[in-house]
């Protein structure tokens, strides 16, 4: 967690900052980019935007969007090696200062009070609040894709080759068949900024996030592929790499998004 910094002239006290482009984005938040934009109240611009985390000298909770995608990128990164980065938007790169915080945070500025929601003022839009994943849902689904993206050696251990994967056709886990025809759609009809995302992942492989309506999957393109279905609490569904998977995964691979 960062050093808490003055922001700017209106005292905000930094906790965190995170990253909201077509390729880095809160999953837990939606689908895809301009879903998670909507719910922010942000154009979904190709360039996106880095949110900073804080509380003013009341202790109020504020999102503050700033174009200054590059300056949150190299905090994040200072403050992944456990060093202090003063993270101070200029005023000219701020879009906006949004009540509340859109992620659950278990942290607070020290000397000001507790985290709460600033006095709402005519016009003001709604507080942001995190989503609710204590139960499952579509944001509980896209936080366990999310652990199996960042675990993946882990939960691959769990999956012995000789085991019945989820394979296509007509014999199919029904929910994990409509994933694969959707997903094969996207090739053809990309679908909005986000829904498909890559990053790397070890050797020459990459790791692919698949997202959509009711469904999440988590592939390594030189493997195999985990699919979580909204209608099934809990349930991971391994999918075999087969004789179509690897060229699906190719495909979505060229059209996805990736980090800068």
């Amino acid at each position: 967690m960062p050093t808490t910094e003055s922001a700017d002239n209106d005292q905000l006290f930094v906790l965190t900052a995170v990253l909201l482009t077509p390729a880095q984005f809160p999953s837990v938040l939606g689908d895809d980019y301009p879903e998670v934009c909507a719910g922010l109240g942000l154009e979904p611009y190709a360039e996106g935007y880095g949110l900073v985390l804080g509380q003013d000298s009341d202790g109020a909770r504020w999102t503050v969007a700033t174009e200054d995608v590059s300056l949150v990128a190299c905090a994040i990164a200072a403050w992944d090696c456990g060093m202090e980065y003063d993270l101070s938007p200029g005023e000219h790169s701020i879009v906006g200062a949004l009540p509340g915080w859109p992620l659950s945070l278990a942290v607070a500025a020290p000397g000001v009070p507790q985290p709460h929601d600033p006095e709402p003022q005519e016009g003001d839009p709604a507080p942001l609040t995190p989503p609710d994943a204590e139960e499952w849902g579509p944001a509980q689904r896209r936080l366990g894709a999310d652990e199996i993206a960042m675990q993946w050696a882990a939960w691959r251990e769990q999956v012995d080759d000789e085991d019945t994967f989820a394979e296509p056709g007509d014999h199919a886990h029904k929910g994990v068949r409509r994933v694969l025809e959707e997903a094969r759609g996207y090739v053809s009809e990309p679908p909005p900024p986000g829904r498909v995302r890559s990053s790397f992942a070890a050797g020459k492989a990459r790791t692919l996030r698949v997202d959509g309506p009711g469904w999440s999957m988590v592939a390594r393109t030189d493997d195999i592929a985990f699919v979580l279905l909204d209608d099934e609490p809990g349930e991971v569904h391994p999918v075999g790499r087969g004789p179509a998977l690897p060229a699906l995964l190719s495909s979505l691979d060229e059209l996805a998004a990736r980090p800068v």
